[in-house]
């Protein structure tokens, strides 16, 4: 049975991905540093307790991370994927966001994209495995006053190119960028509460709907699929068709 790891698993788009791994056949660590949403998460799963294991995570701590990846091997014996998800945004004005705000978002979301790489990368080459960064549509079209959020995902997209050159042929490195997906339903309680979308929100996109987070899962499943060994250092952008001006450089 194969393994992966789900970072920031507790919520959202990371929550359902592991709901797809395990009816899928895999064993999946989730790291996650909301304590909240991993006891919620812990309840939810307990059915399937033998399959996960719950690792408390910051993937901005080297220490941490590196703490988690010797958990995971401890307790499943190998690590076949990596599903890079954890992030956070904070969304400010240039003239309010402080250094610190900066630093806290390029931590969490780039830097630790690097370190939770840096950290499996020799077991995923025992296993021909393949890490999958879920990166976003704001790396190349950006919304107001979203900068070290924007800036950390361009980081990510380059950052898959480079791991995929380096790893390769061992590692495979593939990117998601996902554009509006409609989480709002998938946080923890606290915080649970269902957007009301308007039928524009929905006819704006191409294919008429926003997206679900079921979307992102099938992508990971398909990219992480060894029958599919031939797509390495690539960006896959779901998004319904909103993303029709790209610039190429």
């Amino acid at each position: 049975m194969k393994t992966a790891i789900i970072t920031g698993g507790g919520q959202g788009i990371g929550r359902v991905a592991t709901q797809y791994l395990l009816t899928h056949g895999y064993r999946v660590a989730i790291w996650e540093t909301d304590t909240d949403a991993l006891a919620e998460l812990r309840e939810a799963f307990k059915a399937s307790s033998a399959q996960i294991l719950f690792v408390s995570c910051d993937v901005s701590s080297e220490a941490n991370v590196r703490k988690a990846a010797e958990q995971t091997i401890s307790h499943f014996g190998q690590i076949d994927a990596l599903i890079n998800n954890a992030a956070i945004m904070i969304e400010k004005p240039l003239d309010k966001l402080t250094l610190d705000e900066w630093n806290r978002v390029i931590s969490t979301n780039l830097t630790g994209t690097f370190l939770c790489a840096k950290h499996t990368a020799a077991y995923l080459a025992t296993q021909k495995g393949s890490i999958i960064n879920i990166c976003s549509t704001r790396a190349f079209q950006s919304e107001p006053d979203t900068f070290a959020y924007s800036a950390s995902k361009g980081g990510v997209l380059s950052l898959t190119h480079s791991l995929a050159v380096s790893l390769g042929p061992d590692v495979r490195v593939n990117a998601i960028s996902p554009g509006w997906i409609d989480v709002s339903a998938l946080k923890k309680k606290a915080k649970a509460k269902s957007d009301d979308l308007r039928p524009e929100d929905h006819t704006q996109h191409p294919v008429g709907r926003v997206g679900q987070a079921d979307d992102i899962a099938r992508m990971i499943l398909f990219l992480i699929a060894p029958e599919n060994s031939f797509i390495t250092g690539q960006n896959f952008v779901v998004d319904g068709g909103m993303t029709r001006k790209m610039i190429y450089v």
